[in-house]
């Protein structure tokens, strides 16, 4: 691993990573231009280009019997396993439910405050030599527990001509019933523009690699989006009394990601060494205490944060910037990947500065309502006409006063 000796020299290198975007604006610019004018021959070309799979527009959709068959390539002990982890994750959810709230005044006035679901949301699911099969329940159960009617998934075709079959398991388990053979940035734009297929949805969530995340971005104001997720990221906040194996177990782990990102922090020379010596993908940083590691920690804001230390509970107390924070040793952020509950997908890039995690509310309208009784107009309306006034409204305060 990397020795870094001070934030500044994190922050160089970390920029230098996330900074080759011209040219994927460009390709992935054309791509949704040529979906959005050619529709489903679009999605056809581009499926054989970048995927090698030749499809015909009725060969899009699949089919019940494919989603049928999957179930073969599973054991019944598979099965299990992700029942369980589907569990976790709804229980989880089912506890974000907001409940409606109203405010009842004396004179009349009523104000509340209305969930209600999205119609339509798309996930893409990645499907490269290993497929994100959690990513389906990590994304979908969210939505499913909001309310959300119509749920759409995309991923790209295998070489036989249909969807991993783990996927489509998975996907049947959740009842999710609409699948299309489509990946990459073409069907960010199939799911936001819509084709002759594929019905146009409100709101895309999902990873993907940088040409997907790169057309969510273009696509969003058109649609909603969840995050601009960029590279897997771990920080770990290592005290001198921290189990190496496990710092490296995580760091390990971290690398199975494509580009993934891991940093350790710690006020222990002895671990900063023994980290150097190891060919470790990522970086370390030595600081002077576990407060300037945590300060450290907030101003990178990453996707993960590990705290091993032996009161992790105190000092998760200092941390205002992680996208998601795995407390104590018996607690790597593998568990957050699978089974835990939250969903895995994260901020990053230092977007949990301001960004969260998948949430309920992702997938749910807040509508405000407003009802006034005549008693309650008359009340407040001297108070609207000064404030009315001060812009040159004149036309609003008329259309109260007529009222009056």
């Amino acid at each position: 691993m990397h020795l870094l000796r001070n934030l500044a020299n994190l922050e160089k290198t970390l920029e230098k990573k996330r900074n080759r975007k011209k040219r994927i604006e460009e390709k992935v610019a054309k791509i949704l231009k040529d979906v959005r004018e050619k529709g489903d021959q679009a999605l056809i070309e581009y499926t054989k280009k970048f995927d090698k799979v030749k499809l015909s527009v009725k060969e899009l959709r699949v089919s019940e019997t494919e989603i049928s068959a999957s179930f073969n390539e599973l054991n019944s002990s598979i099965i299990s396993s992700l029942k369980l982890a589907i569990d976790n994750v709804t229980k989880f959810y089912k506890f974000q439910i907001p409940k409606s709230t109203k405010i009842k005044e004396a004179n009349g006035k009523v104000l509340k405050v209305s969930y209600i679901p999205l119609e339509r949301v798309g996930i893409y699911v990645p499907a490269g030599q290993f497929p994100l099969v959690s990513t389906v329940y990590m994304t979908a159960i969210p939505a499913i527990v909001a309310g959300v009617k119509e749920i759409v998934l995309v991923s790209p075709p295998t070489k036989q001509k249909t969807i991993n079959p783990f996927i489509l398991a998975v996907a049947s388990l959740l009842k999710i019933k609409e699948i299309y053979k489509v990946g990459g940035a073409q069907a960010i734009a199939a799911l936001a523009y819509g084709t002759k297929t594929i019905k146009k949805v409100d709101k895309i969530i999902g990873p993907g690699n940088e040409f997907v995340t790169e057309a969510k971005r273009q696509v969003f104001g058109q649609v909603d989006i969840d995050v601009l997720a960029g590279p897997s990221e771990i920080i770990i906040i290592a005290s001198r009394d921290a189990n190496l194996d496990y710092i490296v177990a995580d760091l390990e782990a971290q690398t199975e990601h494509r580009q993934g990102l891991g940093i350790v922090i710690t006020n222990s020379k002895k671990i900063a060494n023994q980290l150097r010596k190891k060919r470790l993908h990522g970086f370390v940083v030595r600081v002077r205490s576990l407060e300037e590691a945590c300060s450290v920690a907030n101003k990178i804001a990453p996707e993960h944060l590990e705290i091993l230390t032996k009161k992790p509970y105190k000092l998760v107390k200092k941390i205002k910037n992680a996208g998601a924070v795995f407390l104590g040793e018996n607690s790597p952020v593998a568990l957050g990947d699978y089974l835990a509950g939250p969903s895995h997908v994260l901020p990053t890039q230092s977007t949990a500065r301001f960004f969260s995690g998948l949430t309920l509310k992702d997938f749910l309208k807040e509508v405000h309502i407003v009802s006034y009784t005549k008693k309650a107009l008359t009340e407040e309306f001297p108070v609207l006409e000064k404030i009315a006034s001060l812009e040159g409204m004149v036309k609003h305060i008329e259309s109260v006063k007529k009222r009056l």
